[in-house]
């Protein structure tokens, strides 16, 4: 099988349609998540969420063992296909089945760091995650690399459904933490059955040695990368939860899901279309370092008004949506969302240190980031959660900052060009903030409710306003683009 050059107009438009499938099928999932969070935010108590924050943690360090990289590997492939998928689907198998068995003998380990031993039983029933997640991951991972984002989004919004109707159904019933548990194994095992259905492909229990070093070698240096990856994502929670306790990590863990399900899956979205695009033009620089920028002017006239937005209305926001007993939560929320919207910026160069065959750069860039990671966390916590999420936003800035720099000298894209992409959106943020603000003033008698929903919109009219005034042809173009058949 052999790489075609393909064309600025076909990849950007095949690019794009990926990430708009890609954005609503977690637009409509993490929808639902959201609901079914701010259900359970009601049938629960802090307490539980931070009991399964504890599992979770676990289960997040171990996943990135979970195929080894393979599946990027598998994305970036260029030929022998067929044979790489069974190759990979078998070593996921054994991986899942490995990985499992390891979280069920660390239970009692984890239990014991914690200072819990109710961890134990909830990480042993989300030790099958890995083992059931095998039979399906693949499966996403070919989907991926054909862009056919379309038909993935059955597979993840069934996974988001079944896992909310579960959670619910059990919390009702009294089952208090287990309920997140056994819910996230009603998604699991939901995802994994349509997925097969929405791609028919019946892999062969296989194992190709030559394609599998290959295979490895890719995958050991993304290995690499999500080991680091998994330490700077999740050392927050191992600290709040240290230092601070079980309640802390639960209020952290419910603080922390607002700029997640906002923000941050929209970066993974994006990333998830970006990447297999890269990989198909990774030998024609030019087109990546247009894509680049590309990527970064758009990613942030979303980013921006979610993450300013999130900031303004953070008090009413969690008092709709999670209760009076959450409120500890809102001031972690607003620095939270700053910490994101730092994060956002140049995200997507990654992908294409990824796409071009060099996750050495990464692997690198995580190395860098981690002694200032932890170091900024654990001076934090003895401020609390504020002082956490404030040395998240502090360790953001600078490692945004060198990911950029590192950009300009490998891809040779200037400053200026970054500076010129940011421009329209956060010019357009100043007015989202110049009406949003006061309207927070106006609005402090009315019910939290009227509060966000009036706080909203005039954000959303100071913001969008001056975005078509300053993009109206970039916007236009782009819908053209999109719709052109």
């Amino acid at each position: 099988m052999t790489t075609t050059s393909a064309t600025p107009q076909e990849t950007t438009r095949k690019t794009a349609r990926a990430i708009i499938w890609n954005y609503l099928s977690f637009g409509l999932g993490k929808g639902l998540v959201f609901l079914s969070t701010a259900i359970l935010a009601r049938l629960l108590t802090t307490r539980d969420f931070g009991l399964v924050a504890f599992a979770m943690l676990v289960v997040s360090y171990l996943s990135v063992l979970k195929d080894l990289g393979l599946g990027a590997a598998l994305i970036q492939q260029r030929e022998n296909v067929e044979e790489s998928a069974d190759t990979v689907f078998t070593l996921n198998l054994l991986l899942g089945a490995a990985l499992t068995l390891l979280a069920i003998a660390l239970a009692p380990l984890a239990a014991n760091y914690f200072h819990n031993p109710e961890v134990a039983p909830l990480l042993r029933v989300l030790s099958f995650t890995f083992v059931l997640n095998a039979f399906g991951s693949i499966h996403i991972v070919r989907l991926q690399r054909q862009l056919a984002f379309n038909r993935k989004i059955i597979p993840d919004f069934g996974r988001s459904l079944a896992k909310g109707a579960a959670a619910i159904g059990l919390a009702l019933a009294g089952l208090g933490a287990r309920s997140l548990v056994l819910g996230q194994l009603a998604g699991v095992v939901t995802a994994v059955i349509l997925a097969w259905i929405v791609y028919p492909w019946r892999p062969r229990l296989r194992i190709h040695r030559q394609l599998a070093r290959r295979l490895l070698q890719f995958g050991t240096a993304l290995l690499a990368v999500n080991v680091l990856d998994a330490i700077i994502s999740n050392a927050d929670y191992l600290i709040v939860g240290r230092t601070l306790g079980t309640e802390a990590l639960g209020v952290y863990t419910l603080a922390y899901r607002l700029p997640e399900l906002l923000v941050l899956n929209l970066l993974w979205v994006v990333g998830a279309a970006i990447f297999p695009a890269y990989a198909t033009i990774q030998n024609q620089p030019d087109l990546l370092r247009q894509g680049f920028l590309t990527t970064v002017r758009y990613l942030e006239m979303v980013s921006v008004p979610l993450c300013l937005g999130l900031f303004v209305v953070a008090d009413p926001l969690v008092r709709v949506a999670f209760g009076e007993q959450w409120l500890a939560a809102i001031p972690v929320v607003r620095i939270l969302a700053l910490f994101v919207l730092v994060r956002s910026i140049g995200s997507n160069v990654g992908d294409i240190y990824k796409a071009t065959g060099r996750p050495d750069i990464l692997v690198k860039l995580g190395v860098i980031s981690v002694l200032p990671l932890l170091l900024a966390l654990w001076y934090g916590s003895r401020f609390g959660l504020i002082g956490v999420a404030t040395g998240h936003l502090v360790v953001a800035a600078g490692r945004t900052w060198l990911r950029l720099e590192i950009a300009t000298r490998l891809i040779h894209v200037r400053w200026r060009d970054i500076a010129r992409q940011l421009q329209p959106s956060f010019t357009s943020g100043l007015g989202l903030l110049a009406l949003a603000l006061p309207a927070v003033s106006l609005t402090q008698q009315l019910a939290p409710l009227w509060r966000l929903i009036l706080i909203t919109a005039a954000g959303a009219a100071g913001y969008l306003t001056i975005l078509w005034f300053l993009e109206r042809d970039q916007l236009r173009q782009a819908a053209r683009l999109i719709g052109k058949r």
